[in-house]
């Protein structure tokens, strides 16, 4: 598969970052197809035929056709051979590790994240609504068993599943920028080690370039 590929979604979307931080660390050429969900273009026909859940984002690659962010952020990092080695294939103790992390980002990690951000983010802005504060803190609680599990593992190395950033790191990237938007940012910033991990990973230029990109919940 040839050209550029494309990506229909909007810089806002936690899954659309996550897939053009992915393409940004493979130094991949690619096109970003503004899909707004403000005013419901997600549900159009012509998107649901990208995505039959009426989510974004999807992406475009030639004849085929994706959807799911985390899957499509592991055919990136598996396509281009340029730009940072996300998934450690070459080594496989290491390619383990990685797989091990992108489960618990997904598993353990994202459903309090999203429910928190849910509430201070997307309620009072696109609702006019005020946070649950029944809800924020039901998954604070939550948030903070498994970042004390962060905390420990990154007192014993630079990134998760090791002294290398993998694609493991880049997926909490979108969940916790909005975080530290919030009043929870402390989550991150009182754990030393958990702080220390986000500055390396916010630090990176395929970060700064995509985060620059998100005005909606700044």
């Amino acid at each position: 598969m040839g050209g550029i590929v494309k990506v229909y979604g909007m810089p806002m979307s936690t899954a659309t970052s996550r897939v053009l931080m992915t393409l940004e660390e493979k130094e991949a050429s690619y096109e970003l197809v503004l899909v707004n969900i403000l005013n419901g273009e997600h549900k159009h026909p012509d998107h649901l035929a990208r995505n039959p859940f009426g989510q974004i984002p999807a992406f475009e690659d030639g004849s085929l056709m994706l959807f799911e962010s985390r899957a499509v952020a592991r055919y990136v990092a598996k396509k281009y051979e340029s730009g940072t080695d996300l998934l450690r294939s070459g080594n496989l103790e290491e390619a383990a590790l990685v797989d091990v992390w992108l489960d618990v980002e997904a598993n353990h990690f994202n459903a309090p994240i999203y429910a928190i951000s849910y509430q201070y983010v997307i309620v009072p802005r696109l609702f006019g609504g005020a946070p649950d504060e029944k809800v924020v803190e039901e998954n604070t609680a939550k948030l903070e068993k498994v970042l004390d599990v962060y905390e420990e593992r990154l007192s014993k190395s630079k990134y998760l599943a090791g002294d290398f950033f993998s694609l493991a790191d880049l997926s909490h990237f979108p969940y916790i920028h909005r975080l530290l938007r919030t009043p929870k940012a402390t989550l991150i910033t009182s754990r030393p080690h958990v702080n220390a991990w986000w500055e390396a990973i916010s630090s990176r230029p395929a970060y700064k370039k995509v985060a620059a990109g998100i005005t909606f919940g700044d």
